[in-house]
């Protein structure tokens, strides 16, 4: 049986300068997303698309969305298979392709974990793990294109 999980978060957008949407110009594409017993998330589009650089935005939004998840997956992975993280970041890239038609989707998420673990022995099972992780990931099993890993191992001990 499958265990279902809902989500819900409000959307408002916080970008009309008077006039709506009477033109392309002029509206602002910020806005505000809410959680309930959360800091809001202030987003805009990409610069590329007139919006705030200083604000998050749905492109980067969804790159962190694949990134900390493959994290807490292969994290929680680790501690079942007694491997000692210290830290772990992660350089995560993508590539979105627009169309000709103003649409576009993301052909390409490269993951690029770099990975502290506290011995020697424990890299090989440490660098495997990133395979399970991918496969247990809920955002990666969503998406309609190859998640690529390029992962470092680090060992530093206690």
């Amino acid at each position: 049986m499958k265990k279902r999980h809902d989500y819900a978060l409000t959307v408002k957008w916080t970008g009309n300068q008077g006039t709506g949407t009477s033109h392309y110009r002029a509206f602002e594409r910020s806005h505000t997303i809410s959680i309930n017993n959360k800091p809001d998330i202030y987003g805009s589009s990409d610069p590329a698309f007139r919006g705030d650089r200083s604000k998050y935005n749905p492109e980067e939004l969804f790159l962190s969305s694949l990134s900390s998840c493959h994290m807490l997956w292969y994290l929680h992975l680790c501690s079942e298979a007694h491997i000692i993280v210290t830290d772990y970041k992660d350089n995560a890239t993508g590539i979105m392709e627009e169309n000709a038609n103003g649409s576009g989707q993301f052909s390409e998420v490269s993951l690029n974990p770099i990975v502290t673990v506290t011995k020697e022995e424990m890299v090989a099972k440490a660098k495997a793990l990133h395979t399970k992780a991918n496969e247990l990931c809920f955002i990666a099993n969503s998406v309609n294109f190859k998640v690529r890993h390029n992962s470092r191992c680090i060992v530093k001990e206690a």
